[in-house]
């Protein structure tokens, strides 16, 4: 039995990990984060976790905490683009200056680290292409959130090749599930719906994302941590990469009979992600669940997620009105 440090661990993706974590490992897992608007203590509740709340860019805290782990896996980061945009100081300050503190840390006390980047450090493709990113593609990220998780990256690197550290890299595409702020895309059209509004379709919804359920994600975290090769960074996608926006829209209303309605576009707003996972897939054997032909996939993980937030209502109604206000104040 060892110890799993979690960073961000009461976060959206990360709590999903913690509580599989749960499931599959004997480890003592502790989890640090910031507790900002995307963290909650609520998605730890009912596990046998250590929680600690502390800013991974203060060395003391991080320092202590990584001497009495085994391994780190890295999912604190701030995360939203329309954030990034109104006030960058904060990404600077979590991606880049907290991945450089936790760095630190692990070469001083020999951890095992995995770090969770995204593939919007590569920039987007349009929309009408047959590119896909691979562990190759160039980075050019076009807004200060991906610039940071890009620059968290290439700190990653540098530490495994000037230190020796034993590290790993997966960049992931868009997740959708349980416990996502309302906030973000899918969760947001499925409580409007949930609330008798219609849902919120973002300029023409053509833009695509290779949506993928967060169990699928972290099921390939472990892949990684269990037979990846340090060093080495792997892309995760779930080949969804032909599905627009609005056809991700339409499966919502489909399957909750709801409308929806098109409203001003997001600034900056990328048009395509598209991952090839064939490293991850042929390199360590994984796969994703929720996968089927076509849509079938997207259909299921989507009709799970909606029954989540529909038997939580709880988890998520305190927050409801003041991002619908906020939105409205952009004119989304």
């Amino acid at each position: 039995m060892g110890t799993m440090l979690v960073t961000g661990g009461a976060g959206f993706i990360g709590s999903n990990f913690v509580r599989m974590a749960c499931e599959r490992t004997d480890d003592h897992i502790v989890v640090v984060d910031k507790l900002t608007y995307a963290g909650n203590t609520a998605n730890l509740g009912g596990l046998d976790v250590e929680f600690v709340q502390g800013d991974i860019a203060e060395p003391s805290l991080i320092d202590g905490l990584v001497a009495n782990a085994d391994t780190v896996v890295h999912f604190a980061a701030e995360s939203h683009n329309d954030n990034s945009l109104r006030d960058p100081s904060s990404f600077v300050h979590s991606n880049l200056i907290g991945t450089f503190t936790l760095l630190e840390a692990v070469r001083k006390h020999n951890a095992r680290l995995h770090h969770i980047s995204t593939d919007e450090v590569f920039g987007d493709l349009a929309v009408d292409s047959p590119e896909r990113f691979t562990e190759t593609t160039p980075y050019n990220p076009s807004s200060p959130y991906s610039a940071t998780k890009a620059g968290s990256d290439h700190l990653v690197r540098a530490w495994i090749r000037s230190f020796g550290i034993e590290a790993t890299i997966s960049n992931c595409s868009n997740n959708y599930g349980p416990y996502q702020h309302i906030e973000k895309f899918i969760p947001r059209q499925i409580t409007n719906l949930l609330d008798g509004r219609p849902a919120k379709l973002y300029g023409t919804g053509e833009q695509v994302r290779d949506w993928i359920h967060v169990d699928d994600h972290n099921d390939a975290v472990f892949a990684i941590l269990e037979r990846g090769h340090i060093g080495e960074t792997y892309n995760i996608g779930a080949d969804n990469d032909h599905i627009t926006n609005k056809r991700v829209i339409e499966l919502i209303c489909e399957l909750m009979d709801g409308k929806f309605v098109h409203v001003a576009d997001r600034p900056g707003h990328d048009q395509r992600y598209a991952m090839d996972a064939t490293k991850l897939r042929t390199e360590l054997g994984w796969s994703p669940k929720y996968t089927g032909t076509g849509v079938d996939g997207l259909r299921e993980g989507l009709a799970q997620t909606i029954a989540w937030y529909r038997d939580n209502e709880s988890w998520w109604r305190g927050a409801k009105e003041a991002v619908e206000k906020q939105y409205e104040l952009q004119g989304q």
